[in-house]
């Protein structure tokens, strides 16, 4: 759960007088579409069920339609302008509604597409914005549009979940805070590790930025000392075909692709493997780290992005360089032969992942949404 149980919590939250109540807008995907910014929303609107004074509505960035076009979910193109028109029109109904607009976003193409648009809307109706910025692309982003910086000034806040993006936007002239992703380690199965057997697992998107590559590589040279190593690869995406493809022609055994896994099986998926790897190109705040410290199980990871912000090399996780397939397969076989090592690291992600207890992460949202509806009433 928490550092604060939810006998300590519940207290705190009732005793705050419920005036006139936040009125929220919570804007970003729903669960049918596949990453962690989904995972972070449902989340997030499960803590704010328990803070009295704060009332939600979400919208989702991909609404269904209605039974007689589920048709067009099924054709690319039309699928997107469908889902397009229909967003509009809620944001539209639903902005002058409420007092505080949240809009989780990632970069690049979809911030122009989902992101921009509720931004717009929401300055128009002059509402109070907070831009909760995830993605690890933020410094192209960044750099490399020119509608990035203008529309970003648009929002009251600007909050990402990580320290790293908190340096990307300062770079850029940009004032952001931190408040971090959130995970419920109640539901998670902590089991100690020492002696460690050779069975491996991944759980990132199947595309290009997260190099699963690098792993098929590393396990070539970790079967060649245990030839037993297993490793299941979780997760869909665009990448899939290939990857069984390279995993094929480098004659890798005991390796299962085994496609998405539901949200409340991850913890059945971390609890059978005894190391995980991620090897991403560039990453922003990967909540698979923090869903692994809160299981013991030991991580090693790429050097990217948000990943030194969350883990700590020899600390809570072992940590290399980029595409250095031959560092991961190291680090796994030491791992495998080092019984004190897996100990330390583990007991370091436990303690790390305190910082991410829901109860902390819901007070400092509560306060941010307050501050804003008190500003908006003021003026």
């Amino acid at each position: 759960m928490s550092s604060l149980s939810m006998e300590e919590v519940q207290p705190q939250l009732s005793k705050r007088p419920v005036g006139k109540r936040v009125s929220l807008l919570i804007v970003g995907p729903s669960m049918h579409i596949l990453g962690g910014q989904a995972v972070q929303v449902r989340r997030l609107l499960g803590i704010l069920e328990d803070v009295p004074d704060i009332e939600v509505t979400f919208l989702p960035i991909d609404p269904r339609p209605p039974k007689f076009l589920l048709w067009v979910l099924s054709i690319r193109g039309l699928r997107t302008v469908v889902t397009f028109a229909q967003y509009i029109v809620r944001l539209a109904w639903r902005i002058p509604q409420h007092e505080v607009i949240h809009i989780f976003s990632a970069g690049l193409t979809s911030y122009a597409l989902w992101t921009l648009p509720a931004l717009l809307l929401g300055r128009l109706w002059r509402k109070k914005i907070i831009l909760n910025y995830h993605d690890g692309q933020g410094d192209q982003h960044l750099t490399e549009w020119r509608t990035a910086k203008p529309t970003i000034a648009l929002a009251d806040r600007v909050i990402t979940p990580s320290g790293f993006l908190v340096d990307v936007f300062r770079k850029h002239g940009i004032e952001a805070r931190a408040i971090f992703n959130i995970i419920d380690t109640s539901r998670f199965i902590y089991r100690k590790r020492r002696k460690l057997r050779p069975i491996f697992v991944t759980n990132r998107i199947l595309e290009p930025l997260y190099n699963v590559e690098c792993i098929l590589r590393a396990f070539v040279i970790i079967q060649k000392s245990y030839p037993d190593a297993t490793l299941t690869i979780a997760h869909d995406g665009p990448s899939k075909a290939s990857l069984e493809k390279m995993a094929e022609d480098l004659k890798l055994k005991n390796t299962r692709f085994i496609g998405r896994v539901p949200h409340e099986k991850v913890t059945e998926l971390y609890d059978a493997a005894d190391i995980y790897l991620t090897s991403p190109n560039i990453d922003n705040m990967p909540v698979s780290l923090l869903e692994c410290f809160a299981t013991g199980l030991p991580i090693v990871a790429t050097r990217v992005g948000g990943i030194p912000y969350v883990a700590t090399d020899r600390e809570s996780a072992l940590l290399v360089e980029k595409n250095d397939h031959e560092a991961l397969a190291a680090c796994s076989i030491e791992l495998l032969e080092n019984e004190d090592l897996v100990e330390h690291i583990t007991n370091g992600g436990l303690e790390a992942v305190k910082r991410y207890h829901p109860a902390p992460v819901r007070e400092q949202w509560a306060a941010l949404y307050r501050e804003l509806a008190e500003e908006s009433r003021a003026s």
